[in-house]
């Protein structure tokens, strides 16, 4: 059996959006998905890309990702690496493919003197708290995600002069 990890190509944007989709199913917010094919693409693919994706394959198949951009931590003058989805499908799991992914992107880190590792989990999700936690991470549990969308950041917009 043998896992590859590589950086994501135009070529695979369908597999992307897909991988996308079923994290979604598995965090119960398909509803919320407003994301096409060619957003994800531009996204990833633009010239000067803000947002970056690894796909694993295990014998050849798409079996997971995990999508990331670039943070900044004023406190410690240096960018580090902030991961908006990771997912490995259930066929997958069980063979340090998630594992992997997080390793490949601790070692970007490291390699280029970034200072973070970041990403959210839901609370509810006990399997991936465990999982984060024996890889060494500290779960914040002092910290709360703050978020504006829709109406009302477009409400708060209104208010900048």
């Amino acid at each position: 059996m043998s896992l590859l990890i590589r950086a994501a190509a135009p070529a695979g944007c369908v597999l992307i959006f897909s991988l996308v989709r079923e994290l979604a199913d598995y965090e119960k917010v398909t509803h919320q998905m407003e994301a096409t094919v060619e957003q994800i693409s531009a996204a990833l693919f633009a010239r000067e890309p803000r947002l970056y994706c690894d796909i694993a394959e295990w014998n050849g198949r798409p079996a997971g990702f995990a999508v990331w951009f670039l943070n900044f931590s004023t406190f410690r003058g240096h960018h580090g690496i902030y991961v908006e989805d990771l997912f490995v499908r259930p066929a997958f799991r069980r063979r340090g493919i998630g594992k992997a992914l997080m390793a490949r992107l601790a070692a970007r880190c490291v390699n280029e003197g970034w200072a973070r590792f970041e990403w959210a989990v839901l609370d509810w999700n006990a399997p991936s708290i465990a999982f984060y936690k024996s890889i060494g991470a500290d779960v914040m549990d002092k910290w709360r995600i703050c978020r504006l969308s829709g109406k009302a950041l477009q409400d708060f917009a209104r208010t900048a002069s």
